[in-house]
């Protein structure tokens, strides 16, 4: 993730000793984080969203963990140090125990964040969110009315997000957010920042897409789009930031988003440049995070380097604990996302901006090129910016 308001603005936040190594309870390292786990709790999921990674439908599918096989889950997460865990799906709220699952996994102390379409968020579930523990819960919002229902492929869809939102905010429950940049969704996107500023929206998140599940069906954007989109948005951020505390605001999925922020930054905020850059290079963005800063256990119990990358398994929670999978497996492709440097190629290796990238998003090669090591094709930077010789930042 790459935080735009810390970066752009400098404000504090509240994930700045994990992201930034700043703040009291830092690692020393990025590299010697634990993970944050993705769990995918259920497939089935009551709409049909044509971005989907997980390929979710409106059904019930086999082999899901079983209630004993969750909680033994969680007390191996909780022992082993997991700095948040993340319920998703499918639609974690359809999941029959999942509340169940909640509210064990905070009796053990983890931190609990959830992933939903925001569509069953009553009053009566938001105040259960909140009564649980859940530190934020993040809303997939693409794009305003009809262009969201679309998207969800279910009429109404909209406005029951938006009743989740402020039956969140009714009852104190942080809540923010989740929006994946294709051509559907950035047409809306100037409806949208004003959709987060009127509803007084905690925390956003702009998702790069990745060709996962049914995602695959989607083009990504174009490089003059993608810069379009982020200029938007940081338009949006640094007017915020003038007119007072505005929501917290981080793009996931591609870290050559925090190179684009320094070309801005050298530009405009030459000041700001340094702490940005320092903050940059703890974070090491692709360096740090799939397989080392952040992981996924999806339905069936199998491991992954990240919840995009459910096509390559690293072990199953049902024969061996996520800590020792995590910690000895020697699988080839889990030590290529921890060597340093990592074995990239392409744009990338010849990319000034590799120690602060890593390389942007494997998962992305692999899915395009079938060789997790080649260029990130979402990368938007042109050739002359990753050149050694360029001077703007």
């Amino acid at each position: 993730m790459i935080n735009f308001t810390r970066l752009l603005c400098g404000v504090a936040q509240p994930a700045d000793p994990l992201r930034y190594g700043v703040g009291r309870g830092a690692p020393r390292t990025a590299a010697e984080r634990k993970p944050i786990v993705v769990w995918n709790i259920t497939r089935s999921c009551n709409l049909r969203c044509i971005h989907c990674y997980s390929d979710s439908l409106p059904r019930a599918f086999p082999g899901e963990l079983t209630r004993k096989e969750c909680r033994s889950l969680i007390e191996d997460l909780a022992s082993f140090g997991v700095p948040g865990l993340l319920l998703s799906g499918g639609e974690p709220l359809i999941h029959r125990s999942f509340f169940e699952i909640a509210s064990h996994a905070r009796e053990y102390g983890l931190p609990l964040t959830l992933s939903t379409n925001g569509t069953l968020i009553t009053p009566r579930v938001a105040t259960k969110l909140r009564d649980i523990g859940f530190a934020y819960v993040g809303i997939s919002l693409d794009g305003i009315g009809a262009t969201h229902d679309k998207f969800r492929g279910s009429s109404g869809a909209f406005e029951r997000s938006v009743a989740a939102f402020r039956n969140c905010r009714a009852v104190g429950q942080k809540v923010g957010l989740r929006l994946t940049l294709t051509s559907y969704t950035v047409s809306d996107l100037d409806r949208i920042l004003d959709f987060i500023e009127t509803e007084s929206i905690d925390r956003v998140c702009f998702y790069h897409l990745v060709y996962s599940g049914r995602g695959i069906n989607l083009s990504l954007l174009g490089p003059e789009k993608t810069r379009q989109a982020l200029d938007k948005i940081i338009d949006r951020v640094e007017s915020w930031h003038r007119r007072g505390p505005g929501p917290e605001v981080l793009t996931v999925g591609q870290p050559a988003d925090g190179p684009y922020l320094l070309m801005h930054l050298a530009k405009e905020y030459s000041e700001r440049k340094a702490l940005a850059l320092e903050l940059l290079k703890w974070n090491g963005g692709g360096n740090h995070g799939s397989g080392v800063g952040i992981a996924n256990i999806d339905t069936q119990g199998n491991v992954h380097p990240d919840q995009f990358w459910q096509t390559h398994t690293l072990g199953n929670v049902r024969q061996t604990p996520f800590s020792r999978i995590w910690q000895e497996s020697n699988d080839t492709i889990l030590r290529g996302l921890r060597t340093r440097p990592r074995p990239v190629g392409g744009r990338c290796a010849l990319c000034r901006f590799l120690d602060l990238c890593g390389g942007a998003f494997r998962v992305r090669a692999c899915q395009r090129f079938g060789d997790p090591w080649r260029e990130d094709p979402g990368c938007y930077l042109t050739d002359q910016e990753i050149s050694s010789d360029f001077a703007a930042a």
